[in-house]
């Protein structure tokens, strides 16, 4: 991985109110495959990492008026992108919504246009025991520390 172009990333762990996280699914080709991860994509040239989570936030979900609560996490992970393979460094952001299992605005086209296939509210206990492919990886125990720490 570490001869690979590097890419960041800003993605939002968004939390309803009864601690469901927000994922979405991805069928991609391998090496990634079938897969759920946060709301989030690449930076844009001069946009901070949490900028680029909430702008990307506001265009997967189609809601503007969801504040960021604070960085909890940086990974790198290798991603791949109209056929070239990168590095991808990701910073989570913090989220929450006071809806319960909100439904998304009106981003049918921008999922399409970005491969998005399905989305879903999750609880902790589904995230432990599914075996879809969830990004980041442990991603219940990461959100658990969080609140934990709160």
């Amino acid at each position: 991985m570490a001869g690979l172009p590097l890419r960041h990333a800003g993605r939002v762990i968004v939390l309803d109110p009864a601690d469901r996280v927000l994922l979405l699914r991805y069928d991609d080709d391998p090496p990634a495959g079938r897969h759920w991860a946060t709301p989030g994509g690449g930076l844009n040239p001069g946009e901070s990492y949490a900028a680029a989570a909430s702008r990307e936030l506001a265009e997967e979900t189609g809601w503007d008026d969801i504040a960021l609560l604070g960085e909890i996490h940086r990974h790198m992970r290798m991603i791949v992108r109209e056929g070239r393979a990168f590095r991808q460094h990701e910073r989570l952001f913090l989220a929450r919504t006071d809806q319960v299992c909100r439904d998304l605005g009106d981003v049918a086209a921008m999922h399409a246009s970005d491969g998005i296939a399905a989305w879903r509210w999750w609880t902790l206990a589904e995230l432990d025991s599914t075996a879809e492919v969830i990004w980041p990886r442990r991603l219940a125990a990461l959100i658990r520390g969080t609140l934990s720490g709160r």
